[in-house]
């Protein structure tokens, strides 16, 4: 499917690996300009290696930084300071007790995982709103629904993003600019895979039990009942980058196999 997105260009963060990565290889597909981001010039070279080998004649670039400073996306303006397609997508996470979880810790995911958008958008908006046109897309969770006991911190941040997300929206009135929040479900990702194969290894079980038994444990509310894999989840990325989503702005699109129920 054509998305006429040819010779935008978009800049995802946290996209060497995961929903992010697919997402820049779909967009490249696209014939799109893209910009991926990773925390060192080793894993950022391996990605963008990979995408060249996927896409035929990618224009894909990348930009090392570390949003767990907050100078990094000042860094990434100074090298990047007008995109059509912002992708807030860099988010780290914590799987522990609330009790353990210390201040630095929580200070650290919000830096990550939502003031980096925040700082990035203050910037680039302005530039798309003087076009009359732009995509900022920030990347959420099922997590900031079903707020999982182990992981109240992480899943505060991406409550606090759709908040974020949706005032953004409504300074883009009655122009061609969009600010939507994507919320992908278990999604398949490197890591995800790595903790089946690591589960199955402890309990010796097959990969298949152990998926089952993450579904009827720990998602019980999942339609989908198995992970979502990132391809899914990039398209409909993709999709909502494209002019083809002109009339869907300050909105909540759920790709997350049904888990955060509701009717709203």
């Amino acid at each position: 499917m054509n998305f006429n997105l040819k010779e935008k260009i978009a800049f995802i963060t946290g996209s060497t690996s995961g929903i992010g990565f697919s997402t820049a290889r779909i967009l490249l597909d696209q014939g799109m300009q893209v910009y991926i981001n990773g925390r060192s010039e080793e894993t950022v070279n391996e990605a963008i290696k990979k995408l060249n080998d996927s896409v035929s004649d990618a224009n894909v670039f990348g930009i090392v930084a570390d949003f767990r400073s907050s100078s990094a996306a000042k860094n990434c303006i100074d090298q990047l300071p007008e995109i059509d397609i912002l992708i807030n997508n860099v988010g780290i996470y914590k799987s522990q007790s609330f009790f353990e979880t210390s201040i630095d810790s929580w200070i650290e995911q919000f830096q990550v995982n939502l003031m980096s958008g925040v700082q990035l958008s203050q910037h680039y908006l302005n530039g798309m709103l003087k076009r009359n046109w732009g995509r900022i897309l920030f990347i959420s969770s099922e997590c900031a629904y079903l707020v999982p006991q182990d992981m109240i911190s992480y899943s505060s941040t991406k409550a606090a993003m759709h908040a974020t997300s949706r005032g953004l929206s409504q300074l883009t009135k009655e122009t061609g600019v969009t600010v939507n929040t994507v919320v992908p479900g278990s999604t398949l990702s490197e890591g995800a895979q790595r903790f089946l194969a690591d589960k199955a290894q402890v309990e010796d079980k097959d990969l298949q039990m152990i998926e089952r038994n993450f579904f009827k444990t720990e998602r019980p509310s999942s339609l989908l009942q198995r992970f979502a894999s990132t391809d899914e989840v990039g398209n409909t990325i993709a999709y909502i980058c494209s002019p083809l989503a002109s009339a869907t702005n300050g909105s909540v699109i759920k790709v997350d196999g049904g888990s955060s129920g509701g009717i709203f």
